[in-house]
């Protein structure tokens, strides 16, 4: 049997270790970085890279309050997390 069909890699779920972050809308010749205990955000404007920021600080936090780390969460967990802190803060997501 190989390690690819034992049954415990077989029941995994897939899992996040980490946030990316990229924003393409910055043209002001400003590269901005910012890097978090779980998350890395690259480019964007001032006003994208803040959002960026503002949604990677509030999942942590919500992380934080369920007493989970984001390798502890599933894919789809991790969505909804995102999608209550970008609803909390006024973002629109796309249907």
């Amino acid at each position: 049997m190989s390690d690819s069909d034992s049954p415990k890699k077989q029941s995994q779920q897939p899992r996040v270790a980490g946030l990316l972050g990229i924003g393409l809308d910055g043209d002001d010749g400003q590269t901005r970085v910012t890097r978090g205990k779980n998350f890395v955000l690259w480019g964007g404007s001032q006003e994208t890279h803040s959002v960026m920021q503002e949604t990677a600080i509030k999942v942590n936090e919500r992380l934080d309050q369920k007493g989970k780390r984001l390798e502890d969460v599933s894919v789809n967990e991790l969505r909804d997390i995102i999608h209550d802190v970008t609803d909390s803060i006024g973002i629109k997501r796309r249907s």
